[in-house]
């Protein structure tokens, strides 16, 4: 079987096709034959460097397949049962912890990269009902940390106001949630063919980020008061920015790092003044993620998926992600 590996401390011309042999499960485990995975940032750093890995992991968080073998002891999944991977492979409930969160796939532990792959029986859960196995690949990143940083954290309710910032898969999935729960959603962006597909979408207004240093303050014009969620993807770059769009006793949800955001200020009598609440947060536990997939399956919505790679044609996917042409999430499959 194939996989990919990264090799000689990452880069994406690095990216090496390496061929292993289909593994036996153990007692606890299931041997799922993975049939698609998608691009995040996270794994965008792992391939390209940024994040240091063992030379030879197999990269990417997410991964959807079918069970093709089961160990002794596995009882809860049958062959033929269609499954998606979990980002932090023991965290399955609760509060997080340093254990919980030490096998993160693509990165501490092997990823969803591969053909074929024994995990634990607990490290999955089912995809949504009609999902296909790209699009349910898009959901354990992305979509959970939207999931988390409405539902789980922010407490969503319907008629609140939401801020996503960019059209990546994690705000594009923001925008779907939030509308399903009954929100009304506004949006930044760097382009205006990208807010007229916003727009369609349904969202109330758009503001042009690079044509408007200080959009936060503009939203917070535009929404009378300011917005109840924002879900904040610079970090040190936008949160400012957040801050201005916040409603008094909003929620920030600090989830994202993306241009130079590793580092910044903050303007703390606003942070106070304003009586905000602020979350950061990574991804999400098991349980958090078959609480999503219930709401998907009596939602219906599916995601956005922005355009199509074979494995072996990864490191040109991760190109096209550097490109930040894309809206929505983009996928390998095989």
């Amino acid at each position: 079987m194939r996989s990919i590996q990264v090799k000689n401390g990452g880069g994406l011309e690095n990216l090496t096709l390496v061929e292993k042999d289909i593994p036996t499960p153990k007692a606890n485990e299931i041997l799922v034959r993975w049939r698609a995975t998608s691009l995040n940032y996270h794994d965008y750093l792992v391939a390209i460097g940024g994040i240091p890995v063992m030379d030879g992991r197999i990269p990417m968080s997410d991964g959807a397949g079918e069970v093709v073998a089961k160990g002794n002891d596995v009882h809860q999944w049958e062959v033929g049962d269609k499954v998606m991977s979990l980002f932090f492979q023991g965290w399955l409930e609760g509060k997080a912890t340093a254990m919980k969160m030490a096998p993160l796939s693509g990165e501490l532990v092997d990823g969803f990269a591969v053909e074929q792959s024994c995990v634990l029986a607990d490290s999955v859960t089912r995809i949504p009902e009609g999902y296909s196995y790209a699009e349910a690949a898009t959901l354990p990143c992305a979509a959970l940390t939207a999931w988390r940083a409405l539902i789980e954290e922010g407490n969503l309710q319907a008629g609140q106001t939401v801020l996503i910032e960019g059209t990546g898969g994690m705000s594009i999935f923001a925008l779907q949630i939030a509308q399903a729960a009954g929100a009304r959603v506004y949006a930044t962006t760097s382009s205006n063919e990208k807010a007229e597909r916003l727009k369609q979408m349904g969202v109330a207004e758009v503001v042009n980020y690079k044509e408007d240093e200080r959009w936060g303050k503009t939203i917070f014009r535009m929404t009378d008061g300011g917005v109840d969620h924002v879900l904040d993807v610079g970090g040190g770059s936008t949160m400012n920015q957040s801050i201005a769009a916040a409603a008094i006793g909003g929620h920030i949800a600090s989830i994202g790092i993306l241009g130079n955001g590793r580092k910044g200020t903050i303007t703390f009598p606003k942070l106070f003044f304003k009586q905000l609440t602020m979350s950061g947060l990574a991804v999400g536990s098991r349980a958090m993620q078959e609480k999503m997939v219930d709401s998907i399956n009596i939602s219906g919505w599916k995601p956005i998926i922005d355009k199509r790679f074979k494995l072996e044609e990864l490191a040109d996917a991760f190109r096209y992600q550097e490109s930040g042409k894309h809206f929505g999430k983009i996928v390998v499959e095989w």
